[in-house]
């Protein structure tokens, strides 16, 4: 999915958003997918969040109104089935560092550069990133990048757990790319099932997320998927998966 506006460095206006939020719920139906990677046109950004351009003059209703778009288009990003990779190359700012975090993980380009400026535009971030910036890189490092609007690098980034993988200048959509393929090959039933208990368990106690886990384990052992992929092991073949 390429976030297609490159000669507004990726900025997200009301039409973009709601081909995000179309996208999204219709995409959650194709069981033929297995993973997707999330991009921005061009090699200067991912994408700087809200079009400020068509924002100048908004009443207050029609902010509102926008903003009731994007929360939906990401609770569908958040609550999608399948994994979602972020292939950052440039800039990835406000909304646009907000669908990064957003993805199951992130593989930044060495050019990357992440940073939830809407503090410097008199709002806040809207789309999950105070929360999820928090449970990335800590609450303490998350104060200081959002009161202050700053961005940092990739190699802070990586070093700060915010991203999986930095490449080099270009390859960052390759890289992702190649993840997807190795997540595609992997049992899909199973793939989504711990993509759940990832998600529900992070904001719960040890216990809880374990009896997540455990009633996702017990309703795979009974799937066709768990029967081929031991036959393949034992066979030395790749298995045959039929999501079922």
């Amino acid at each position: 999915m390429t976030l297609n506006r490159p000669g507004a460095l990726n900025a997200m206006n009301t039409g973009m958003i709601e081909e995000l939020l179309n996208l999204f719920r219709e995409q959650s139906y194709n069981g033929a997918l297995r993973c997707m990677v999330v991009t921005g046109a061009g090699s200067r950004a991912f994408s700087t969040g809200g079009d400020l351009k068509e924002r100048n003059g908004m009443s207050n209703e029609q902010w509102h109104r926008q903003h009731h778009l994007i929360e939906d288009a990401f609770r569908a990003l958040w609550d999608f089935p399948i994994p979602v990779i972020a292939a950052v190359e440039g800039y990835a700012f406000a909304g646009g560092c907000e669908i990064a975090l957003g993805t199951d993980f992130i593989v930044a380009s060495e050019t990357a550069e992440f940073a939830l400026k809407e503090v410097t535009r008199g709002i806040m971030p809207g789309g999950g990133g105070i929360q999820h910036l928090a449970r990335c890189i800590g609450v303490r490092r998350a104060r200081e990048l959002i009161y202050t609007g700053r961005a940092i690098d990739a190699a802070t980034a990586y070093e700060w757990g915010l991203v999986n993988r930095v490449v080099a200048a270009g390859r960052a959509l390759a890289t992702a790319l190649t993840l997807a393929e190795q997540i595609a090959a992997s049992a899909p039933l199973a793939v989504r099932t711990v993509k759940v208990a990832l998600g529900r368990g992070e904001d719960c106690d040890f216990k809880t997320g374990y009896a997540l886990d455990i009633a996702g384990y017990n309703n795979l052992i009974g799937s066709e998927d768990r029967l081929e992929g031991i036959a393949a092991f034992n066979e030395k073949r790749a298995p045959i998966w039929k999501n079922r």
